[in-house]
């Protein structure tokens, strides 16, 4: 079923895993650059690592991460990503998004851009009517806030050509969307620690010094660590999840829904399945 741009369906209607969201953009030449950066022996992400050698990385190409072009689609891919996660709830798993541009941004410029990004996805969750995952908090001063899309959290992590960070510096901008239900499936096998603890002494071996800004989840607030710039102590986020109300034809939608009026007339159906009969 392929629903027009701006129709957002309403709270209660959930989007079936199988209709026809973003293509995987892994053939692309920055997705390329992006395999090439996780296989370099001395890349300290080790989790980023078995992601790729399970083929678990998931690729979206944007096209400027100042402007809202891809928006729809990167919301889309979020919940496609949602969809195949939950069917296969398999370790290690990522989405990324990469931008074509622009290329000089300062470690500030990023930072705005990319949480104008991740505000606008989450506007377009709200609009939708997805509740926010129970296990985190909206509130980007609380320290067990993350972002909610689709319903599961994600901890987003920053890359681009001007990052400080040896291990945030890339050939464009980048948001790689992490699954804090990983997180904390790896913290419940008792692997989570050691995990993390492999990744911070190879981050110090290639870049010299521990991330500053890393915390565990419920220490303090992880928006400070998205970026990858070292925030000052009186750093505010600006990220509000909104309360967006449902657009006037979403109850009309609903109910046309409901009663089948997308559905084939049985007449004209050539093979009937589960999928066509009323629920």
């Amino acid at each position: 079923m392929n629903f027009p741009k701006d129709i957002d369906l309403p709270r209660g209607i959930d989007l079936p895993c199988d209709i026809g969201f973003p293509r995987d953009d892994a053939g692309h030449p920055l997705a390329e650059r992006f395999r090439d950066l996780i296989q370099n022996p001395s890349f300290p992400c080790v989790g980023a690592k078995a992601a790729l050698a399970r083929g678990q990385i998931r690729f979206v190409i944007g096209r400027d991460i100042g402007a809202a072009d891809d928006d729809a689609r990167m919301h889309a891919a979020l919940m496609a990503f949602v969809c195949r996660y939950r069917a296969r709830p398999e370790l290690f798993q990522s989405l990324v998004v990469i931008f074509d541009r622009p290329g000089g941004l300062s470690e500030e410029g990023f930072e705005a851009r990319m949480w104008d990004r991740l505000q606008a996805l989450s506007d377009q969750d709200s609009r939708l009517g997805h509740a926010y995952d129970a296990r985190v908090a909206p509130d980007p001063q609380d320290a067990h806030f993350s972002l909610s899309f689709a319903g599961e959290a994600f901890f987003v992590v920053g890359l681009h050509p001007g990052a400080s960070r040896k291990a945030r510096l890339f050939a464009a901008p980048a948001l790689v969307f992490n699954l804090h239900d990983q997180f904390e499936r790896l913290r419940a096998e008792g692997r989570y620690e050691r995990m993390r603890e492999t990744i911070q002494a190879r981050d110090v071996s290639w870049a010299g010094s521990v991330n500053p800004m890393l915390t565990r989840h419920g220490e303090r607030s992880e928006a400070p660590q998205y970026s990858g710039r070292q925030v000052p102590d009186d750093w505010a986020c600006p990220f509000q999840r909104r309360a967006v109300e449902l657009r006037r034809e979403a109850g009309p939608i609903a109910a046309d829904l409901r009663g089948g009026a997308f559905r084939v007339p049985p007449a004209t159906r050539r093979s009937p399945s589960a999928a066509d009969q009323t629920p």
